[in-house]
């Protein structure tokens, strides 16, 4: 995954939020958020559905107006400068539903139209593999093919800042790859950007830090290895032998926990807070009692484990 530029907080962020709030009548929605964007990075924002997450993006966005606290988009309060915040922004939503018969030179032609400044619409169309298909209509592209045109269209403006949206939604693998190398090109190109996702090995690989927001409130934030270590901070060792281990309880190992035998006594499984450490011990303690070794395996806490315990939901949920 992409290496967090500590650069980052020296200078001016790209987003900032302070204490965030937004109501339905009696339903808070965001209960006071706190973050920042800092340009060059790729932010996710991860959450179950009703989290508050499209809530919080739509006021970034000038679309939704907040109850309480400070926002800064790019410099802009996007509730009182809507109109300077949409004009340095792209936008790729989860869905972009266009007139069926509408070319893909039309769209770009017509999404320029909307702003004080735009780019060449053919160069975005050869970059982003579309360029045999400008003159067909959006109704006969393919569900990568109209992802790319929405990503094409959020670029025509040369957006210094960027919200995706589920940008991988209901692709197949080579679709949704070829998505996941465009965001990375984007950041190469010290684009900001917002991603919201709900896979969560797609903010693992595309994102310098998340933010997982639960019941409108964010309830952890980092690097994935961060939230991964500061969350659970353990892994599982699992040792394989090719003749049963001795009868009785295996060593306690420390910074482990009790360590689990199968039924057979050829598998040992050791939870740990110093997986490096406590494999070298299993594997002197094997040595020493004359069995061989035939497998081992070291599986450390997904961010998908970390956002179950911290939510006690799925993302999908």
């Amino acid at each position: 995954m992409p290496q967090p530029d500590t650069s980052y907080h020296k200078v001016t962020p790209s987003v900032h939020v302070r204490g965030l709030t937004k109501s339905y009548g009696n339903f808070n929605a965001v209960k006071g958020v706190d973050f920042e964007i800092f340009p060059g990075e790729v932010f996710g924002l991860l959450g179950p559905n009703g989290a508050g997450k499209t809530t919080t993006v739509e006021i970034l966005e000038g679309l939704r107006p907040r109850n309480g606290g400070d926002v800064s988009v790019l410099g802009f309060d996007p509730g009182q400068e809507s109109k300077r915040v949409k004009d340095r922004i792209g936008v790729c939503l989860q869905a972009t539903n266009l007139p069926e018969r509408i070319t893909l030179h039309e769209a770009l032609r017509l999404f320029a139209s909307f702003y004080s400044k735009s780019v060449d619409g053919d160069a975005l169309l050869k970059r982003l593999q579309l360029w045999d298909k400008r003159d067909e209509s959006y109704g006969k592209l393919s569900g990568g093919q109209k992802q790319r045109l929405a990503l094409a269209l959020a670029l025509i403006n040369d957006p210094q800042m960027l919200f995706l949206d589920e940008p991988s939604a209901g692709l197949d693998p080579q679709s949704r790859l070829e998505i996941h190398e465009l965001v990375q090109q984007l950041r190469r190109e010290q684009r900001t950007i917002l991603l919201t996702t709900h896979y969560i090995e797609e903010a693992d690989k595309l994102c310098d830090r998340v933010a997982i927001i639960d019941e409108g409130a964010i309830v952890a934030m980092g690097t994935p290895d961060e939230i991964r270590a500061r969350a659970l901070g353990q892994a599982r060792v699992e040792v394989r032998c090719d003749a049963p281990l001795p009868a009785g309880d295996p060593p306690r190992w420390p910074d482990a926990d009790a360590a689990q035998v199968s039924a057979d006594r050829k598998t040992i499984v050791v939870s740990t807070k110093k997986p490096a450490r406590t494999l070298v011990e299993i594997v002197r303690w094997i040595d020493q009692i004359g069995v061989e070794l035939a497998d081992v395996q070291l599986r450390r806490p997904s961010l998908e484990d970390v956002f179950i315990e911290l939510t006690g939901k799925s993302l999908r949920e």
